[in-house]
């Protein structure tokens, strides 16, 4: 398996993400146990509320952004966690059998200072329904090993 290092993050590459179907099971047992809330448990709470139908959590949401994110790029690279996250947007309500798909673009990459083995690279993270409306949006930096450094193999 190829590993990525932080060069290999050059500002302008782009990661596809997904596609990954979401289905009520899911999204309900999601809420169960990390959001409660009625319409994230049931299609006629959904329906009576805003969001349309039974929906996702936003930060559901997030932990399938997270795991897309996972399957495009991070499990074959050398990374070292994050700092935080910058901007998380919920844009439109992720529905019981919405299929989402997106890309992670590398939008900046720099070396730390305090630690010159690692660099890190900021991503602009966006996930589209099967309409091809946008449901998220999502900015933060990921720390990697540098591959030119010593000891910055794996």
């Amino acid at each position: 398996m190829t590993r990525l290092y932080f060069e290999d993050f050059e500002p302008g590459r782009s990661f596809p993400l997904g596609p990954k179907t979401v289905d009520a099971a899911e999204i309900v047992a999601f809420a169960t146990e990390f959001d409660p809330q009625p319409m994230h448990l049931s299609e006629e709470a959904g329906k009576a509320s805003i969001l349309g139908g039974l929906s996702a959590s936003g930060w559901h949401t997030s932990a399938m952004l997270m795991r897309m994110m996972i399957d495009a790029y991070l499990l074959s690279s050398v990374s070292e966690g994050a700092p935080g996250i910058d901007v998380m947007e919920w844009k439109k309500p992720v529905l019981a059998g919405d299929t989402l798909s997106g890309r992670s673009t590398v939008t900046a990459a720099r070396t730390l200072r305090s630690r010159p083995q690692i660099g890190i690279a900021t991503f602009r993270h966006e996930l589209e329904n099967q309409r091809g409306e946008r449901v998220l949006v999502s900015e933060n930096s990921i720390m990697f090993r540098r591959r030119d450094i010593e000891g910055g193999t794996a």
